[in-house]
């Protein structure tokens, strides 16, 4: 009788694990395999499937023509099927680097069923892998000491709301007793203030960068640059709402003239230099539009600018906020920032708008520090603009 009630019990809690856990879904292949030589070997098991195929910033990309301009976007890549009905794509040797993917099966795109590495940009859900060795072992958590990661909530006077950002302190940041300084480090269109942390590895960059003394110490705030929102999406109030780039208050001026009281939350809860050489802003694209504005009207509060693949000009608001660009930028580069940071890579849509801009820039006799890299307007250039102007902040 012991043995029977002590088997009923054994299969209730295993009937109640299986109801908590997806346990027993394990992959059936592996997918992708990363080989010795770089190469990556992805596979779907679909018996049944007319045409699988893959499609990853991998792949040689493909132009595609859309009413804001013509576009680089990933390639695609027939996938075959062998005699088990598994169908399998083998690359050529890959460069180290974060990648991403995903699989189109029968024209319906969808994510590799046996990778669980997934992640969100905007509103598409991919795959992602690692090629280890170069710069892509900073986006590696390695065995160092590592930095605190929090979602932290404060209030914005200027928005009439609480938002939330996202707050990196370095390793010994808890018991060092010192002052830090501060990178703000700003996403793009779309994104959130949590796409730095998770597509663009900052956390584990910043990590690593650090323990191996290639960069100074520093508290790194990520904000969400969407004023008329409060938090990622599907952590805010908003519930799990749709995510868009077609978002109001993003360029409109509303962030850079709440940005002040982001810097006022930092400098009253955390503890940090409190003067311009020991601030820094940066961005990518809408982010790096973001920086420009709000480092021009507040000429006192940031010694380092980086502009990732900024989007420059101002959006059909000339004569108000963003009016009389070249008088502010004056009163900026009279007491010129340590170090203003351009980089863009030569497919980039935006190449010719930042061309336009350095040559403002070098009429009037401003100096910067300028880095253009091949590729267009991906993560893979703004993880490695990041790398290379961490090291420069704040000697």
């Amino acid at each position: 009788m012991k043995k029977l009630i002590l088997s009923v019990a054994v299969v209730a809690a295993m009937l109640q694990c299986h109801a908590q856990q997806a346990l027993g879904n394990f992959p059936l292949t592996t997918s992708p395999e990363i080989h010795a030589d770089g190469r990556a070997t992805f596979r779907m098991i679909a018996p049944n499937a007319k045409s699988v195929q893959l499609t990853g910033d991998f792949l040689p990309t493909q132009k595609v023509e859309t009413p804001q301009g013509t576009f680089d976007i990933p390639g695609v890549a027939e996938m075959v099927k062998n005699t088990d009905g598994v169908w399998e794509f083998t690359t050529e040797g890959l460069k180290p680097e974060l990648y991403s993917y995903s699989l189109i099966v029968d024209g319906v795109r969808m994510t590799d069923p046996s990778n669980v590495y997934q992640l969100r940009d905007i509103a598409t859900i991919t795959n992602v892998f690692l090629i280890g060795g170069d710069k892509a072992d900073y986006y590696r958590v390695q065995e160092v000491p590592h930095g605190t990661v929090s979602k932290v909530w404060y209030e914005s006077p200027v928005l009439g709301k609480s938002r939330r950002m996202t707050v990196y302190t370095p390793a010994g940041y808890e018991t060092s007793g010192k002052e830090y300084p501060v990178l703000y480090l700003l996403h793009g269109m779309g994104g959130d203030e949590n796409a730095w942390s998770e597509l663009g590895r900052a956390t584990q960059i910043l990590d690593n960068m650090i323990a191996a003394g290639e960069v100074e110490p520093m508290i790194v705030v990520m904000t969400n640059g969407n004023a008329d929102l409060e938090a990622a999406p599907g952590e805010s109030s908003l519930g799990f709402a749709q995510p868009t780039t077609q978002l109001p208050h993003t360029m409109d001026g509303s962030f850079e003239r709440h940005f002040p009281d982001v810097v006022n939350y930092v400098d009253t809860h955390y503890r940090t230099r409190k003067e311009k050489g020991g601030r820094a802003i940066a961005g990518l694209s809408m982010g790096g539009f973001h920086s420009l504005h709000i480092s021009k009207e507040n000429p006192e509060m940031f010694d380092y600018v980086g502009l990732f693949s900024a989007a420059v000009n101002p959006r059909g608001d000339e004569q108000g906020f963003y009016g009389n660009m070249e008088e502010k930028l004056a009163r900026q580069f009279a007491d010129a920032p340590a170090l203003y940071w351009i980089g863009i890579g030569e497919k980039d849509f935006l190449y010719d708008e930042n061309k336009a801009y350095r040559k403002l820039l070098d009429d009037h006799g401003y100096r910067y520090t300028y880095v253009e890299s091949p590729d267009g307007h991906i993560w893979k250039n703004w993880r490695i603009y990041l790398t290379e102007f961490l090291p420069q902040l704040f000697k």
